[in-house]
């Protein structure tokens, strides 16, 4: 297991690689991905977030117990839960968690004709959004909100629309 701490302008990254099969990726891919979502979404508080990469066993007990879903998915978001009282009072907010499933991301990568490392870098966006409080679940505006800032993002990283073969 590999725990690393990332710092950037706006604050420390942990990342959890679970997968021991798999060389883990720079921890600076994952804080630009990061910052990149932050700065998208108008995000300028310094924020600490972990993210933990998992394999599918992992991913489906996760998904199974906080989403009823019975089957390993590519990232869930976990949002920090503390009040705002005890938030107002620290330099830098937890803004919660990201499980990253590796075997899922490899295999919608290939099904998806896209690099992994395109994926990756959205799935950790989308999921950033999520922990910003946006959800695509909750109607078609709020999903084409999200969905624009996640192209956004990804275009000032020089990666492609990732659903413009709807």
């Amino acid at each position: 297991m590999s725990h690393d701490h990332q710092e950037s302008e706006f604050g420390p990254v942990e990342l959890q690689w679970e997968i021991h099969d798999q060389r883990p990726l720079p921890d600076s891919l994952f804080q630009q991905w990061i910052d990149q979502a932050l700065t998208t979404a108008g995000e300028f508080k310094p924020y600490e977030v972990v993210i933990r990469v998992v394999d599918a066993v992992e991913s489906q007990d996760l998904n199974r117990d906080y989403r009823g879903k019975d089957k390993p998915t590519n990232v869930l978001s976990f949002p920090s839960e503390l009040p705002d009282f005890i938030l107002q009072e620290m330099d830098c907010h937890p803004l919660g968690d990201l499980v990253i499933c590796w075997p899922v991301v490899e295999e919608e990568a290939q099904d998806q004709h896209k690099a992994v490392m395109d994926h990756l870098a959205h799935l950790v966006i989308h999921g950033t959004l999520h922990l910003l409080g946006y959800d695509h679940e909750l109607g078609p505006k709020e999903a084409e909100r999200m969905e624009s800032l996640e192209i956004q993002a990804l275009a000032a990283l020089g990666i492609a629309d990732p659903y413009q073969d709807r």
